[in-house]
């Protein structure tokens, strides 16, 4: 499956992507604060500013979902609701963690949302393991906002992995 970067002409629909797949894996879960602060509009600007970090998989300029890599951290990954269950977030996943090893990442990290069973399945079949929780610090529009997740790490380089 080709991973490849996105491009300014996919925002809206890597935008769309986002939104939906976040409301559908989220909305029920956290805050309502927390839900309604995650605009189309809020999405849409994260991606704007986080382009370059952007990794899909599609046909251009149609892509079926992303995965962003921020630092150490698998920090986004979305896949359309047609795309689930293609190897879609696998190959995206698996580009992720092959970018964050070959930058020298011991140990990465992602966050899921605590209730998020579909999501927390899937990193564990791609090898990745619950450690604990932790409060993340999500920025919105209107600040900061505290959540506590589930962490889950995977060792991609050195001893023991």
């Amino acid at each position: 499956m080709d991973v490849r970067a996105a491009t300014d002409d996919e925002i809206d629909q890597l935008t769309r992507i986002w939104y939906d797949g976040w409301r559908d894996a989220h909305a029920q879960i956290v805050p309502a604060d927390l839900t309604r602060g995650r605009t189309y509009d809020s999405f849409r600007k994260r991606l704007q500013s986080l382009l370059s970090d952007i990794r899909v998989v599609g046909p251009f300029p149609s892509p079926v979902g992303f995965c962003i890599v921020k630092g150490d951290e698998l920090y986004q990954l979305f896949v359309s609701a047609k795309a689930r269950g293609s190897g879609v977030a696998a190959a995206l996943v698996a580009d992720a963690e092959n970018r964050l090893a070959r930058s020298g990442v011991g140990t990465a990290w992602l966050s899921c949302a605590i209730g998020n069973e579909r999501a927390a399945r899937f990193y564990e079949k791609c090898g990745w393991r619950r450690v604990g929780t932790m409060v993340s610090e999500l920025d919105t529009e209107a600040g900061t906002f505290s959540l506590e997740v589930w962490r889950y790490e995977k060792c991609l380089t050195g001893p023991g992995c």
